[in-house]
């Protein structure tokens, strides 16, 4: 039976994950690190993918962006696969993460799948459903013979994905919000990070991880 992979990266490191104050979420870089790893990326990829997936975050812009010079000539599309956003983003301008810990805490320790932090902000209920969209969107992309998409997006994002896939698509509730944040806490995907997830037709699966710390190729 043919199957898709969908190739999943985490971006590589931007300027919010090294400790520094941002003011968008979406336009966030990539550091020099991060750089490092998105090149190391497109290095590590055996062959051309039929597709190039992408947020249309900047730091998951800047991560493909390697892969995109490699592959010129595959086809590549801007889905909405950015992180969550469950913090408004007003708020937030001029913070670093540190700053914000507590506002983070206080949102998770809520578990209140349909709270909504202010104007711009996502809730936990609507991030899953644009996270099933985006499986259902991937599961079209399956046809008569094997192949291969590579996506570029974020840690949350790619969590549920990998969540939703092992753990079934139930009810979003207070307890699915904690199951995920467990998940989440305790098995992050790292920056450069990622994991194979196959569709035979049928149904998903999660493969092999890769956990995007080995030290980039100079």
């Amino acid at each position: 039976m043919p199957q898709l992979r969908v190739l999943c990266f985490r971006h590589g490191e931007s300027a919010a994950n090294a400790g520094r104050a941002t003011s968008d979420p979406a336009s966030i870089p990539l550091t020099e690190l991060g750089e490092q790893q998105a090149h190391a990326i497109s290095k590590r990829l055996a062959e051309s993918p039929a597709i190039v997936i992408c947020s249309p975050f900047l730091r998951a812009r800047q991560t493909a962006a390697p892969t995109l010079t490699r592959f010129p000539a595959v086809p590549s599309e801007i889905w909405p696969v950015q992180e969550f956003t469950y913090l408004a983003p007003a708020r937030c301008v001029g913070t670093s993460a540190q700053q914000r810990r507590q506002w983070v805490d206080a949102y998770w320790n809520a578990f209140d799948p349909t709270l909504l932090d202010g104007p711009g902000a996502e809730s936990f209920s609507d991030f899953i459903e644009r996270v099933r969209a985006a499986l259902n969107r991937l599961r079209m992309l399956h046809n008569a013979s094997d192949a291969t998409a590579a996506m570029f997006g974020h840690g949350q994002f790619l969590q549920a994905m990998r969540w939703l896939i092992q753990n079934g698509d139930g009810v979003i509730d207070a307890d699915a919000m904690r199951s995920f944040r467990i998940v989440d806490q305790h098995s992050p995907v790292h920056n450069a990070g990622g994991f194979v997830a196959t569709f035979d037709g049928w149904s998903w699966s999660v493969g092999q991880e890769h956990t995007g710390l080995e030290t980039p190729p100079r």
